[in-house]
């Protein structure tokens, strides 16, 4: 029996066979990652060239790949992790061995919390050495690869040459099968710098599996929404990632169902839709509303601790949890776990719901927020609310911002109209210091076309200030607002909270105006008052820039304790 009508293989040319049976002198193992990059539909690389990696970047010259280089490994990761997100295309990092590798490890763990499809490549020492034989090769470590395994979602090991575009193809379908993720490539030293005769990488195929809802789930959340009496919906980073706000609203106008958006989510729902509960989820209000839902609709969320007013939220209705990743359905409540592609499960749903016409919605989700805004406005924290609506005023709405943790980032996650889906983003999945300026970096590198916003405070900053000279030498986009507090300023909050007083929080921090201009970077010191035409003036202006605002902000009261 023939199968020849199925088969759907690339047929070279005439042409193509020809290069193959006479590949170009000169190439190594290197060329065979970059040509498999080339032939997956890469553009842009990022990473930080290392003594045991040179063979991948030498090759890089050979290519038609657009590098990115950054300054510190931890920061070219975040790089990368926020051209995944932007572009929800595989964003590839190179890296070398040991010490180069390592110094990633934090921004992979923060791409892991966020699904951001990050391939990274690093080198190792040579084949002799692996196996954990000790035997002192610079850089050696006993089980490199190891340290990975913790943090991303598969780890891909290569010894040959033969071995590397294979390797490549299939940790490429891993970071983008959902929910999209890290994963980890490492190429021995040797390998990468031995010559190679193989010929040329062509087009690779690595399409990841797309994944669908069991239909009984479907059927059964179908029913339990159709007929629910207070239907609501929780809208978490799976929402955005997987393209999905179209089918949410959708969704959400046919049941008549208020959704609020999660801190991963934001944008995923029209902030100032009749249904749109927002992001106050740090908010008893919300949570109380939240917990009275007959029936509650959890799209692309584990339910974690921000996600949940930090675990006080028990819902007392039926839970349907939609989610890619099998390890978080149900992991914190009970519910009719669903484990599918947000985008694919919103689909199939809104097929099967019945229209359901609750003309109470917009009244109740008006009253949640007109508590949550008079809960707020008690406390007096008008410069705080000021400076929200100052960056929501400069910055333009199709531009993304990428929020480190600070204060007002704090502020930004329940506070801040995200107008678009996919453009605003944080550190909120891991929680690490430094995520803001790098990761915008790379969003410009995405699409130079609009300008990105970063927003850290002085000391989140003080982690990424070598990445001035990269925005520099690449003419990025970014405007970078610095908040100086002189310090850690939500610790020392916490602690002052929590023990009277704050300790290890007061930092000595630089002229952040003097230290950019050193770097050929335009700065400017701006006031509360002037804050929003400052940041509309960098922002328009081409290439980098710096708005510093020295200001002490305070957090609002929270409802959890």
């Amino acid at each position: 029996m023939s199968h020849d009508h199925h088969d759907e293989r690339p047929r070279l040319t005439p042409e193509q066979i020809a290069a193959a049976l006479n590949p170009p002198a000169g190439r190594n193992g290197g060329d065979l990652v970059v040509e498999t990059l080339q032939g997956l539909g890469a553009t842009t690389v990022f990473g930080l060239p290392g003594q045991h990696a040179l063979g991948m970047f030498d090759a890089l010259r050979r290519s038609s790949l657009t590098y990115i280089g950054l300054r510190v490994e931890n920061n070219a990761g975040f790089a990368a992790d926020a051209y995944g997100r932007i572009t929800g295309e595989v964003a590839p990092l190179l890296l070398s061995t040991g010490p180069g590798a390592l110094t990633s490890l934090a921004a992979l763990q923060e791409a892991a919390a966020a699904s951001a499809p990050v391939l990274a490549i690093s080198s190792q020492i040579p084949v002799a050495g692996l196996g954990g034989g000790r035997h002192g090769y610079l850089h050696e470590l006993r089980d490199q690869k190891a340290s990975f395994r913790d943090v991303v979602k598969s780890v891909h090991t290569v010894r040959t040459a033969s071995q590397i575009p294979s390797a490549i193809a299939a940790a490429w379908e891993s970071a983008l099968t959902a929910p999209h993720g890290p994963v980890w490539i490492e190429i021995p030293q040797d390998v990468l710098l031995a010559g190679t005769t193989l010929p040329a990488v062509t087009a690779m195929d690595a399409t990841p599996r797309e994944l669908h809802a069991r239909p009984e789930l479907t059927a059964v959340a179908a029913d339990l929404l159709s007929k629910a009496e207070r239907p609501a919906v929780i809208a978490g980073g799976g929402v955005v990632r997987s393209d999905a706000s179209g089918k949410l609203l959708a969704l959400a106008e046919k049941l008549d169902a208020p959704v609020v958006t999660t801190f991963g989510g934001k944008g995923a729902f029209p902030w100032e839709h009749p249904l749109s509960l927002q992001s106050w989820l740090e908010d008893r209000y919300t949570t109380d509303f939240l917990e009275s839902a007959d029936v509650l609709l959890v799209v692309g969320s584990g339910l974690g601790e921000l996600s949940s007013n930090y675990h006080t939220f028990a819902p007392r209705g039926r839970v349907i949890q939609i989610e890619a990743d099998a390890g978080k359905l149900e992991s914190n409540h009970p519910a009719l776990g669903i484990h599918a592609d947000a985008r694919e499960a919103l689909s199939d749903l809104l097929e099967a719901v019945d229209r359901r016409e609750d003309p109470s919605a917009p009244d109740r989700v008006r009253t949640v927020l007109d508590a949550v805004r008079d809960r707020i406005a008690a406390q007096e924290l008008t410069l705080e609310q000021r400076l929200i609506a100052s960056v929501r005023e400069a910055l333009p709405d199709t531009s993304p911002s990428f929020w480190d943790m600070t204060i007002l980032a704090y502020w930004a996650w329940s506070a801040f109209d995200a107008r678009h889906p996919n453009t605003m983003h944080s550190a909120q999945g891991a929680g690490g210091l430094g995520y803001g300026f790098p990761a915008a970096l790379g969003a410009a590198a995405a699409d130079r076309t609009r300008p990105v916003l970063a927003v850290s405070g002085d000391g989140g900053a003080m982690y990424s200030i070598a990445e001035l000279a990269t925005a520099r030498q690449y003419d990025l986009p970014v405007t970078w607002l610095i908040v100086d507090d002189g310090g850690y300023g939500i610790l020392r909050e916490y602690m002052t909270g929590a023990f009277g007083e704050a300790t290890a929080t007061e930092l000595s921090r630089p002229d952040f105006v003097a230290l950019a201009e050193s770097f050929g970077v335009p700065a400017t010191r701006t006031t509360p008052e002037t804050l929003t035409a400052d940041l509309a003036a960098s922002l328009a202006a081409p290439g980098p820039s710096v708005v510093v605002l020295p200001a002490l902000l305070r957090m609002f009261e929270p409802t959890h304790l």
